[in-house]
């Protein structure tokens, strides 16, 4: 059985954001029409902030980053780069509505939209791009996002968090390594990256602080910055704010994962894991990652007799608007840093499985078994669960 939002059958009406009198605005879905349209053009000139995300968790992380800020919203443009993905572009657009909501202007750029889309969406930004006093980033490992730093002039650059990568984005900028995504297998220099190495070592030293440019990470996740990069925080302070508390089912919730799909964790391995998962803890939902398979999906709800629910926000938001389960399963992922901070004070308990070596993929980059651990490892309110053993084939 599939259910979105984390709710079985017809979604109730749930509690959104509140307005300056605290009365509670009705949560609903923008259509496809007004999740594109940009009610106000947004600030251009100076002063103006702009923030560039791919994913419904970094705009999240921005919403999250400007209610820290604490400056006014109307200087704040979001500028989607939407994706191809119709679960993400969903997400984006739920998202999108929520910064609508908060006063701050959302550009929508059907940045993948043909083959003329890049250089359509490049051009129409220079001129903001150039006037911009600030520029806030999800995924510095982005390529249309390196291209974009290139034609900036600001000297103020926010990096939020785009899940565990912030981990190792931060890693690399401290020991001058290139940027390259954690899971990438092979040497990194394939044909496409050596014609885009320039671009990616000019957008690192756009990433590197000095004279009067300043660098900050807005993160929840456990870093340790290279001189000169400033750390803020993420408490999810918004998302408390805006949403919740949840109600806690007398159930367990599992969490689901990519890793599969991003090539690291071989699929029956993967599956077995969850199977185990189930039985131990009792779980009977499992909240579906927006980029897994409808073929693994599939099974999970076949073969192991999981409810699929397929969120249509970032499950922070899900979680804390609730109902959820008393006890959260996740492998290593984002979330088992960020749902102890959106939760807190809810009573509900978040678990991390590690990864078992063997369920690894023999392809599977190098540094993948202690990039996961170390996800695990440093999950500072998470309860850590012994993996599942892999079966013998």
């Amino acid at each position: 059985m599939n259910s979105p939002a984390g709710q079985p059958g017809p979604r109730p009406e749930a509690a959104g954001p509140r307005d300056s009198a605290g009365a509670a605005r009705r949560f609903r879905a923008p259509s496809r029409d007004r999740a594109k349209r940009v009610e106000r053009p947004g600030p251009t000139g100076p002063g103006a902030t702009l923030a560039f995300v791919e994913s419904p968790v970094q705009l999240l992380n921005v919403l999250e980053w400007a209610y820290a800020d604490g400056g006014d919203p109307e200087a704040l443009t979001v500028v989607v780069l939407s994706p191809h993905d119709p679960m993400t572009r969903g997400q984006l657009r739920r998202m999108a509505e929520l910064a609508r909501d908060e006063g701050i202007a959302v550009r929508w750029e059907e940045a993948r939209g043909g083959a003329g889309a890049p250089l359509k969406t490049i051009g129409g930004l220079r001129g903001p791009l150039r006037r911009a006093d600030r520029i806030v980033i999800g995924d510095p490992f982005s390529r249309y996002v390196q291209l974009l730093l290139m034609l900036t002039r600001a000297q103020d650059l926010i990096v939020v968090d785009d899940g565990t990568a912030t981990m190792e984005f931060v890693s690399q900028l401290a020991s001058g390594e290139p940027l390259v995504r954690w899971h990438r297998r092979g040497t990194g220099r394939g044909a496409r990256e050596m014609v885009f190495a320039p671009v990616s070592a000019t957008a690192r030293r756009r990433l590197t602080p000095g004279g009067n440019r300043r660098v900050e990470v807005f993160s929840s996740m456990p870093v340790e910055p290279p001189a000169g990069v400033t750390v803020t925080a993420n408490s999810f302070a918004w998302t408390r704010d805006r949403f919740g508390p949840p109600t806690l089912t007398r159930g367990t919730d599992l969490v689901g994962t990519s890793l599969v799909e991003t090539g690291v964790v071989d699929l029956e391995r993967y599956l077995e894991a969850v199977a185990s998962l189930a039985r131990t803890h009792g779980a009977t939902r499992y909240f579906a990652h927006r980029r897994e398979s409808a073929e693994k999906l599939h099974r999970v709800a076949v073969e192991i007799g999981l409810e699929i629910v397929r969120p249509d926000l970032p499950l922070e938001l899900i979680a804390r608007r609730g109902p959820i389960g008393h006890t959260i399963v996740s492998f290593p992922s984002t979330v088992v840093h960020t749902l102890p901070l959106a939760l807190v004070g809810t009573g509900v308990k978040v678990a991390v499985c590690d990864v078992d070596p063997a369920w690894l993929r023999s392809d599977a980059s190098p540094r993948a078994q202690g990039f996961l651990s170390g996800v695990t490892g440093t999950a500072r309110d998470a309860h850590r669960l012994q993996s599942m053993p892999a079966a013998t084939p």
